[in-house]
């Protein structure tokens, strides 16, 4: 890919990855209520979604699938729920992932931030319908498929990956201007809204 190209690709990503959606919401919340250390977790299974959704994209899978909305609604609903689920759990204060009066959480399984964090990224219509629209006129036909998906990709995940960590270390900053008030019930409460609206966003979508 030549270096005009990249100067177009990586601003133009890097924008759209900045910009507020449900996977960055959720990494602001994770950074709140777990923080960012735990919140890598999520990360993890979130990049993997987005890679797989690139490729899927790349290769004109999403195609089909943007024709067939209700692949998505099994997914989009079960993800929404368990995300909304998790919201009323930290608002209450309750569940492994609201803070207790200490300052500390109980510790959500890897597995279950992993799940949270790919279900978001795959489950999201806009995310397929952006990746169609954009990838595309990237790739140069006359040169080696695989080579330039293999690159573009991995130029999105760290770029992705990097506003993953500005949102949760925001959130993780939120985190520490409310514990110095010992406000632990409020904290809970804006992360779990905030987990609440992710849900709602993902099912509806």
């Amino acid at each position: 890919m030549s270096w005009g190209l990249l100067s177009l690709f990586i601003p133009t990503f890097f924008f759209v990855s900045i910009t507020p959606g449900m996977c960055m919401t959720l990494a602001l919340t994770l950074g709140m209520s777990i923080g960012v250390k735990r919140a890598l977790w999520m990360m993890i299974g979130e990049l993997a979604g987005v890679g797989l959704v690139a490729t899927l994209s790349s290769v004109g899978v999403a195609a089909l699938l943007l024709n067939y909305p209700s692949v998505f609604t099994v997914l989009k609903y079960i993800g929404g729920a368990y995300l909304f689920y998790v919201g009323v759990q930290m608002w209450l204060s309750r569940g492994k992932m609201a803070l207790k009066p200490d300052g500390e959480s109980q510790r959500a399984s890897r597995l279950a931030l992993m799940s949270q964090g790919f279900i978001t990224a795959i489950a999201n219509p806009k995310g397929w319908a952006f990746f169609v629209a954009l990838l595309p006129p990237f790739i140069n036909p006359e040169q080696p498929l695989m080579h330039q998906l293999a690159s573009l990709i991995a130029i999105i995940l760290v770029l992705e990956f990097s506003c993953l960590l500005i949102y949760a270390s925001g959130g993780r900053t939120m985190r520490s201007l409310l514990m110095q008030s010992d406000n632990v019930q409020l904290m809970n409460r804006i992360a779990g809204t905030l987990m609440i609206g992710v849900g709602i966003w993902l099912a509806l979508t």
